[in-house]
């Protein structure tokens, strides 16, 4: 499938439900990503610093932010910021500034992370015209025996951005994990996993809750996790 294609399938459902589903594979080829662009990418979860700042008490979250102005198809990354929510929209973590690491540089320019913000440039903004706050999220989600992840302890939730886009980035060692899509009135509309490498999905955060469900490990005796990239939108 050729880039525009892609890019008008997604749209037609971003627009009709609320949210679209991009399958890993047709996600590369999108985006125009080799295996070992992608594994250097991948790889720089591997470097990410605790999460201190969760209310339940759990140190199951691994995470780097990095912020960017976006001014007609242009990303300018600002100077390294406090990421923060209201209780609104996170009653678990809201109200609340909350410095993390930065993504690094290298991670930021790299092919692969600069092919998905020019897929967001044009998936969420396609004439190019708007300015766009934007936030970069790295997770990893940890799971250990007697002690699941939580990849969204605040449970079914909206952002408070106008758009949000979810890629998974690697499973290892778990079980469950499953993306679940909800009315702003908390109507269940769907739920689904992503598996495979580069599986993403794209949300209107006006109109679609999401969360996602515990992960436990297969293997209690290894390493378990789950990584996601997170970038969200919102108009300036």
């Amino acid at each position: 499938m050729s880039d525009t294609d892609c890019l008008t399938k997604s749209e037609d459902a971003l627009d009709r439900q609320g949210y679209a589903r991009i399958p890993g594979a047709q996600m590369l080829d999108t985006l125009g990503i080799g295996g070992a662009d992608w594994v250097a990418f991948a790889q720089s979860w591997n470097h990410l610093g605790p999460d201190l700042y969760m209310a339940d008490g759990g140190r199951y979250r691994r995470r780097r932010h990095a912020a960017f102005a976006l001014n007609r198809g242009l990303y300018l990354r600002k100077p390294h910021q406090p990421h923060y929510q209201s209780r609104d929209y996170n009653p678990l973590n809201g109200d609340v500034q909350r410095w993390f690491d930065p993504v690094e540089d290298a991670t930021a320019a790299s092919t692969t992370m600069q092919a998905i913000l020019a897929f967001c440039a044009r998936s969420f903004d396609p004439p190019s015209t708007g300015t766009w706050h934007v936030e970069l999220h790295q997770f990893r989600i940890e799971a250990k025996a007697g002690e699941e992840g939580r990849p969204t302890p605040e449970g079914m939730h909206r952002d408070g951005v106008d758009r949000v886009l979810v890629m998974l980035v690697e499973r290892r060692n778990v079980r469950e994990g499953v993306t679940r899509i909800g009315a702003p009135d908390g109507r269940p509309l769907g739920e689904f996993t992503l598996t495979d490498p580069a599986d993403t999905m794209l949300i209107d955060d006006h109109r679609i809750l999401h969360g996602v469900t515990e992960i436990h490990p297969l293997n209690p005796a290894l390493p378990a996790w789950r990584d996601a990239l997170v970038v969200t939108f919102a108009r300036t």
